[in-house]
């Protein structure tokens, strides 16, 4: 993970703090939630697909989605671990979808 982070609000005004990593990167093997985005001009951000998962490295290391948010731009993960239950990260997982309705998560 880098030290350089952002803040993503859902759709119930709550901030979430991510950290911002190249598409390529590897995760650790912990719970987390996780965006993939596309930079549109530097740090200006689109989300295009809002995931949660168990295990951030086995997730995203091949995710079935990965090609397709390639081919829509896709350029960074967004990603944090959340230590919380499952549910904790289906709500932010819910909360964050409810206000960005990424493309990927659509198609």
């Amino acid at each position: 993970m880098t030290d350089e982070t952002i803040m993503w609000e859902g759709a119930s005004g709550k901030q979430y703090q991510y950290w911002i990593s190249p598409i390529s990167m590897s995760f650790v093997d912990e719970p987390g939630n996780y965006i993939f985005v596309k930079e549109t001009s530097p740090n200006n951000w689109i989300p295009l697909y809002i995931g949660q998962t168990e295990s951030l490295k086995n997730r995203l290391a091949d995710h079935e989605k990965l090609l397709r948010v390639i081919r829509n731009g896709g350029t960074h993960i967004h990603a944090h671990t959340t230590p919380g239950s499952e549910q904790d990260r289906k709500e932010e997982e819910a909360d964050l979808l409810a206000k960005w309705d990424p493309s990927c998560n659509k198609e």
